[in-house]
C-alpha cells in the first residue's frame, strides 16, 4: 500500500501543480483582448475607426513581439525562476491594464499601456508553456494543450463579460486587471515539475536553430500559417457578427454577438486539449495539418454567411474557433521536442515572437480587405495562412526528425 501511494503521489502533485498553472493562465491571459471586447460599448457613445480600433489589438500584439525578443536574445525563459518572471510580469500588466479604467478610451498613451502589456504577455504565456512541459512525461502535446486552451478561456472571458453584464467599458478593464493580479499571486503556488533544465549563460546561438535547423524551421513555418489567421479571426470575428446581427434585426446585436463571440474563441478551449489528445497518439504533423484544413475552410465561408440564419453562423463560428486553436500546442510541442533541452525556452519564445509578429500585418489588413472587397474577401485572405501552414507540416511529416516527434506516431 505504501508503494502505490508513493507511485500516486508525484501524479497527484503533478494535476495539482498544472491546475494552478491553468487558472493562472487563465487569469492573466484576461488583460489581452481586454480593448476587443469593450470596443462595442465604446462605439455605443465614441464613434472609433478601423485604425483606432485595431492599434487596441495590435499594440498588445507589438509588446509582445518586442517582449519575445528581448526574452529570447537574454535567455530570460531559461536562465531566470519562471514562476517569479510569470508573477512580475502579470502583476504590471495588471497595473496597466487597470490605468485603463481611467483614462480615455483612445489616445497614445492608451496604445503605449497596451503596449506595455503585451511585453508583460512574453513572460506569462511562453513562460507558462515552459512550466506545463516541466511535468511531461510522454504527454507534451496534452500538457501544452491545456496550457493554449486557458489561453483561449482567458482571451475569451473579457467577451463573456461584456455579453452578459450590462456594464461600462471601464468596469471590463478593472475586471481584467484583478484576474491578472490574482494570476501574479497564484502562481506561486505552482510546484515545478522534474524536467526543469536552467541555462547558466546567454547564448545567442540558441536563437539561430529556430530557422537554422530544418525541421525546427519547417515547424514555425507551420505556426506561422497558423498565427497569420489565428489572432485577427480573434480581433474581428466580433465586428462581423455585430455588423451581421445588426443588418439582420437580431435584438441586442451587440451582446449576442459578444456572447457568440466568447463561445467562439472559448470553443478553442476544448479544442485545444483534444487536439493535445490526439496529437500524442496519431502524432502532432498529421493533427496540424488536419486542423489547419478544417479551419482555413471555415474562414473561407464565414465572411460569406453574414445574412444566413444564425444557427449555420453560430456553427461555423465554433467550429472555426476550435479547429484555429486544436494544432497551436502542437507546434509548441514540436519545438519542444526538436530542440536541446537548455534551449527550450528561448526557442519556444523566438517561435511566438515570428508568429505574433505576423499578427500585427493580418489585423491591420482585415479591415482595410473589408473596406475594399467585404467580409468574404478578408477572411478567405486569412485562410491563405493555414493552408500554406498544412503544406509545412506535411513536408516535416515526410523527414526522419519526424520520428522524434509524438514517440515515433506519424
Amino acid at each position: 500500500m505504501q508503494g502505490l501511494a508513493a507511485a500516486q503521489s508525484p501524479l497527484r502533485g503533478k494535476w495539482m501543480a498544472l491546475f494552478v498553472l491553468l487558472l493562472c493562465q487563465v487569469g492573466a491571459m484576461a488583460v489581452w483582448f481586454s480593448s476587443t471586447a469593450v470596443t462595442a460599448r465604446i462605439q455605443a457613445t465614441l464613434p472609433l475607426n478601423s485604425g483606432e480600433v485595431s492599434w487596441l489589438t495590435s499594440s498588445v500584439q507589438l509588446g509582445f513581439v518586442l517582449g519575445t525578443l528581448l526574452s529570447a536574445a537574454l535567455s530570460l525563459a531559461d536562465r531566470w525562476e519562471p514562476r517569479r518572471l510569470f508573477a512580475l510580469s502579470a502583476l504590471i500588466a495588471a497595473g496597466a491594464t487597470m490605468a485603463l479604467a481611467f483614462l480615455e478610451p483612445v489616445s497614445w498613451i492608451v496604445y503605449g499601456l497596451r503596449f506595455i502589456t503585451g511585453m508583460c504577455m512574453a513572460g506569462v504565456y511562453p513562460v507558462g508553456m515552459r512550466l506545463a512541459a516541466t511535468w511531461a512525461r510522454g504527454d507534451l502535446g496534452l500538457l501544452v494543450g491545456l496550457l493554449v486552451g486557458a489561453l483561449a478561456l482567458g482571451s475569451a472571458s473579457p467577451h463573456v463579460v461584456a455579453g452578459l453584464i450590462d456594464i461600462e467599458w471601464r468596469s471590463i478593464y478593472v475586471i481584467a486587471s484583478v484576474g491578472a493580479l490574482l494570476a501574479a499571486v497564484g502562481i506561486s503556488g505552482f510546484q515545478v515539475g522534474p524536467g526543469l533544465q536552467r541555462a547558466t549563460a546567454i547564448d545567442v546561438r540558441r536563437m539561430l536553430q529556430a530557422f537554422s535547423n530544418p525541421a525546427i524551421r519547417l515547424a514555425n513555418f507551420g505556426y506561422l500559417g497558423h498565427m497569420w489567421e489565428l489572432y485577427a479571426m480573434w480581433a474581428w470575428l466580433g465586428a462581423f457578427l455585430a455588423a451581421s446581427f445588426s443588418a439582420g434585426g437580431h435584438a441586442e446585436p451587440v451582446q449576442s454577438a459578444a456572447l457568440l463571440t466568447f463561445v467562439a474563441i472559448a470553443s478553442g478551449a476544448p479544442g485545444a486539449w483534444l487536439g493535445g489528445w490526439i496529437a500524442d497518439r496519431i502524432g502532432r504533423t498529421a493533427l496540424t495539418s488536419a486542423a489547419m484544413l478544417v479551419s482555413g475552410s471555415c474562414a473561407l465561408a464565414m465572411g460569406w454567411l453574414g445574412a444566413a440564419p444564425f444557427w449555420l453562423i453560430a456553427l461555423v463560428a465554433i467550429l472555426w474557433g476550435a479547429s484555429a486553436i486544436a494544432d497551436s500546442a502542437q507546434f509548441s510541442a514540436t519545438v519542444t521536442e526538436l530542440s536541446s533541452p537548455e534551449s527550450v525556452g528561448t526557442l519556444l519564445t523566438i517561435q511566438t515572437c515570428a508568429g505574433f509578429s505576423l499578427t500585427l500585418v493580418s489585423i491591420h489588413l482585415v479591415p482595410w480587405v473589408v473596406d475594399l472587397a467585404g467580409w468574404g474577401i478578408a477572411f478567405g485572405v486569412l485562410s491563405i495562412g493555414p493552408f500554406l501552414g498544412c503544406l509545412a507540416m506535411l513536408r516535416l511529416r515526410g523527414r526522419p526528425e519526424a520520428l522524434q516527434i509524438a514517440h515515433g506516431k506519424r
